[in-house]
């Protein structure tokens, strides 16, 4: 159905009045007030339609006042009702009440894991960053393998241009003789760097594992001890620690054994949770035990931050790119706010492969939500940032009209969400 009517806003708060401007749009918009029906519908509660009677103001639109009951979607179907004829529904348009939790946050999406070719990646690190903002990303931070370099590279690519994307610094992490692979995320040193002094680094493995329970077997000790000292030194960087891809395998077993998965859930030594990782249809069993894994581990009174992520070693392969991500429920993009998101569990893991219908992936209340952006949001917010990605391709090229024409753009994803919460975006071309 085209949708003829635009409102805003369209998240708002439960249980509070809220005034909501509607604009007709096409021909609908020269139908008389008197052929028009408005009727309010819950999509979960159990309250009767609520037929609306807006209110004309002297720019043309109208205007109505509505207290949005729950936490729930709402969908506002408009019909036309002729004097004679057939009456018809010539456009819904869905809202979504929240809690002044989750109302006070607003929705950022990104890619924790991703490399370029300074490890085993296809493009350099600055052409991975254009990429993520291309597909729609408002973060990323390159984790190449054993590399921290490459993610700082991609930061000065754009550090003098206006671009809206926050780009941070990260690593994939390998110890030396350790299965487990660890991700830095915006951390602000290279844990690699540290495990590559072999004598310390193998100094405070042994005094993290000369304090675990005894009983553990000594192969699994060391490993776990190592894994500690990881996520520990990541949280010294100020970084996210993130547990990825246990159940990534090769030669027909899994790289980590289910001891150290299960010792994993049962310290919870990690600050995220892969819950989602790069795997290709073929390998899609990975990430179904991964989810079951946590909804397991969810059932046993276990609270999990959960990220999703590509783990893409390329962006214009057809595959793995943009098909993992997060979404987190912040007050802003900046590190510490992504990383108290993910601890307080305001984010959920997305998998959208082509040709699939997206599906979030987390607690019910957050998947419920994230599902209504996906669908009304997040297509707008995509295009937009298509748009500042190409420039800042662009930039990369030296293309000279590049820094103005996203100083142009600036803002944008900003402004579209402010009008979907509030006030209407003043470019809503």
């Amino acid at each position: 159905m085209q949708n003829l009517v635009e409102a805003y806003p369209r998240i708002v708060r439960t249980d509070k009045p809220v005034e909501v401007i509607l604009e007709l749009k096409g021909l609908i918009g020269s139908v008389p007030a008197c052929e028009m029906q408005f009727v309010m519908r819950e999509v979960s509660g159990r309250r009767e339609n609520i037929v609306l009677e807006p209110r004309h103001d002297k720019g043309g639109r109208l205007h109505f006042s509505h207290t949005f009951f729950g936490e729930q979607e709402h969908v506002l179907l408009v019909t036309h009702v002729p004097p004679s004829g057939k009456k018809s529904l010539v456009s819904r348009v869905p809202f979504y009440s929240l809690e002044d939790d989750l109302f006070s946050r607003l929705p950022f999406k990104g890619d924790f894991h991703i490399h370029s070719n300074r490890s085993d990646g296809r493009e350099p690190p600055a052409y991975v960053a254009a990429a993520c903002r291309r597909v729609g990303f408002d973060f990323m931070a390159l984790t190449d393998h054993s590399a921290y370099e490459p993610s700082l590279e991609a930061i000065a690519a754009f550090r003098d241009s206006p671009a809206d994307l926050r780009i941070f610094p990260g690593e994939e992490v390998h110890l030396p003789g350790i299965n487990q692979h660890i991700v830095n995320f915006g951390g602000s040193f290279s844990v690699n760097a540290l495990g590559r002094d072999k004598p310390r680094f193998e100094k405070e493995v042994a005094a993290v594992e000369a304090k675990l329970p005894a009983g553990i077997d000594a192969a699994i000790r060391h490993e776990y001890a190592a894994c500690l000292w990881a996520y520990r030194k990541i949280r010294e960087a100020g970084g996210i620690g993130i547990f990825c891809h246990p159940y990534w395998g090769s030669g027909y077993v899994d790289h980590t054994m289910e001891a150290i998965v299960e010792m994993h859930f049962r310290d919870m030594p990690f600050d995220a949770y892969e819950l989602l990782g790069g795997f290709l249809r073929k390998d899609a069993e990975s990430n179904i035990r991964q989810v079951a894994r946590y909804h397991e581990e969810r059932t046993r009174g276990c609270k999990i931050p959960i990220v999703g992520a590509s783990d893409a070693h390329g962006c214009e392969r057809g595959e793995l790119f943009g098909w993992y991500y997060t979404i987190v429920f912040a007050r802003s993009c900046s590190l510490d706010d992504l990383k108290e998101a993910i601890g307080s569990l305001y984010s959920v893991a997305v998998e959208a492969l082509p040709g699939d219908v997206p599906r979030a992936h987390g607690s019910y209340r957050l998947v419920s939500y994230a599902q209504f952006l996906i669908r009304e949001f997040f297509p707008r917010h995509d295009d937009l940032c298509m748009r500042e990605g190409i420039w800042m391709f662009a930039h990369l090229a030296g293309d000279e009209r590049a820094v103005e024409k996203m100083t142009e753009l600036k803002g944008q994803t900003a402004r579209l969400t402010e009008s979907f919460r509030g006030k209407p975006s003043p470019d809503r071309s």
